[in-house]
C-alpha cells in the first residue's frame, strides 16, 4: 500500500471513530530519555522501530530510546514481556508501575476496548484494568495455500473447512493430488487443547479446594487429540518440533494448512512464496453450542515501578500516541496483532484495506464469536508457559504413535498440577 493510499484510507476511519484529545503535559526544558526494552521477533521488532520513531519525530523534550535486551538487563522505563520473562517479571514483589494508575495520575485517558474475558489475565488487575497494554494479542486461526487447494481441484474461496470433518476431506483430496504435507500445527497444545477447548466451550481447569488446576484430559480434549493421531498415521498431519519451523514449512509451500496465531499472516504474505487465505478455526459439529469463542494472548507493554512522576508523564505520551487511530492500523497491518481499540477494529471491517486485515477481521470475529463464558474465558493456569511446554512433550508421544491421546492428556494433567 503506498503512502498516498494509506492516507487516504486512515482520513476515511478517523471519520468513524471518535478520537480523545491528549491532555496538555509539562514538558522538561532538557530533553527526557525514555528506555523501551523487548526481545520481539524480526518483523515486530521493525515495527516498532518505525513506531518509536514517529514519536520521536513529533515529540518535544521526549526521546523513546529502544534496546533489544531483557528486562534484568538495565533499569528500562518500558518493557514489552511475553512468555517465562513475564511471568518471572510479575512475580514476587512488584516490579510494575499499573498501566491505569500510570496513566490516571498522568492525566492522560487510556483510549482502549475494556479486556474482555477472553484475553490473556496477565495483564489485567481482579477489577478487570490494565496492568500493562497487551500490543501483541492474537488468536490461532487457519491458514490455507490457495494455489496447493487450487491443485487439488478444490476452491480455495468456498473449501469447505469448517468443521473438523470438512477439513479431513479437503486434506484427504490434498494428499490424492500428490501433496506430502497437507496440515501441520504450530503450538499444538495452545491450539488443540487450549483454544479448541474454549472453541467447543469445554472446562480446560477445575477449582480443587482453594485452588484452580488443570482438568483438560476431559471427554472432548481426548476425543480431539485421538482424531489428530489418526490424521498423524494417515500422514495428513505433520507436526514439527518448534512452531517456526512449522511456519517456515507453510510459508515455503511445503505444507498446505496451517493453524498458527493470527498474527503470522504478517510473515506468510512477506515471504511472497504462497498466495495465503485465512479462516476461522474448525468446530465439532457434535458438541452442542459449537463454535464459542477462542482466546487471545500475546506481549504487553509494562511501565516499571520506581521512576519519576515525569518520566511517567513521558510514558503515557507514548502510550497515548501508540493508541491513536492512525498508529493502530498501522501497527497491525506491519505486525498481524490485533486491535486495541474502537479505531483499529472499525480499520480491520472496512474495505478500504483491501485483505490488509484480513486475519484481523477473521480473528475478532473468532474470539467475540459468542461472549465468553466461565468455561470459554482465558485460563490463568493453562496460560503458564510451563502448562504449555508439558502439554507439547506429552502430545509429541501422540504423533510419535508410543501414547494414546488419553495417556498423554492425563499425564499433561499430573506434571501440570504439581505446584499449582
Amino acid at each position: 500500500m503506498n503512502i498516498k493510499r494509506f492516507k487516504t484510507v486512515f482520513a476515511s476511519l478517523a471519520g468513524l471513530a471518535a478520537v480523545g484529545v491528549l491532555t496538555p503535559l509539562a514538558q522538561a526544558s532538557a530533553e527526557q530519555q525514555i528506555q523501551l526494552y523487548h526481545r520481539l521477533p524480526e518483523t515486530k521488532a521493525m515495527a516498532v522501530k518505525d513506531l518509536v520513531e514517529r514519536f520521536n519525530a513529533q515529540a518535544k523534550g521526549v526521546k523513546v530510546v529502544l534496546s533489544e535486551a531483557g528486562w534484568r538487563e538495565g533499569s528500562p522505563h518500558m518493557l514489552i514481556l511475553e512468555g517465562d520473562d513475564e511471568e518471572s517479571f510479575v512475580a514476587g514483589k512488584p516490579r510494575y508501575k499499573p498501566l491505569h494508575a500510570l496513566m490516571k495520575d498522568a492525566k492522560v485517558p487510556l483510549q482502549t476496548l475494556r479486556p474482555p474475558a477472553m484475553m490473556t489475565r496477565t495483564p489485567v488487575d481482579a477489577k478487570g484494568q490494565l496492568l500493562a497494554l497487551p500490543v501483541g494479542l492474537s488468536t490461532p486461526v487457519l491458514f490455507l495455500n490457495r494455489d496447493a487447494l487450487r491443485k487439488a481441484g478444490v476452491n480455495p474461496d468456498t473449501a469447505p473447512v469448517a468443521t473438523w470433518f470438512e477439513l479431513q476431506e479437503t486434506l484427504g483430496r490434498l494428499a490424492d493430488a500428490g501433496h506430502s504435507c497437507p496440515y501441520t500445527v504450530a503450538e499444538p497444545g495452545r491450539v488443540m487443547v487450549e483454544n479448541l477447548s474454549a472453541w467447543h466451550n469445554e472446562p480446560v481447569a477445575a477449582a480443587r479446594g482453594k485452588t484452580v488446576a488443570p482438568s483438560f484430559n476431559g471427554m472432548f480434549q481426548v476425543k480431539h487429540v485421538a482424531m489428530m493421531a489418526s490424521w498423524a498415521r494417515a500422514r495428513y498431519l505433520h507436526v514439527f518440533d518448534h512452531r517456526s519451523e512449522a511456519e517456515q514449512r507453510f510459508a515455503a509451500g511445503d505444507c498446505a494448512v496451517i493453524a498458527a496465531p493470527s498474527e503470522s499472516w504478517v510473515d506468510f504474505r512477506r515471504s511472497g512464496k504462497v498466495d495465503v487465505a485465512v479462516s476461522r478455526l474448525p468446530y465439532h459439529e457434535d458438541f452442542p453450542g459449537a463454535p464459542q469463542n477462542t482466546v487471545a494472548d500475546g506481549p504487553a507493554l509494562w511501565a516499571a515501578a520506581g521512576k519519576k512522576p515525569d518520566e511517567y508523564k513521558a510514558v503515557a505520551r507514548f502510550i497515548a500516541f501508540w493508541l491513536q487511530p492512525e498508529n493502530q492500523v498501522a501497527w497491525q497491518r506491519e505486525t498481524g496483532y490485533l486491535p486495541l481499540n474502537r479505531a483499529g477494529i472499525l480499520a480491520s471491517r472496512s474495505e478500504l484495506l483491501g485483505d490488509d486485515l484480513d486475519n484481523v477481521r477473521v480473528a475478532v470475529e473468532q474470539l467475540t464469536n459468542k461472549p465468553a463464558t466461565a468455561d470459554s474465558g482465558a485460563q490463568p493456569v493453562v496460560e503458564r508457559e510451563r502448562v504449555r511446554r508439558i502439554l507439547d512433550e506429552e502430545l509429541a508421544g501422540v504423533w510419535a504413535d508410543s501414547k494414546a491421546a488419553k495417556e498423554a492428556l492425563d499425564n499433561a494433567v499430573a506434571r501440570a498440577s504439581v505446584g499449582n
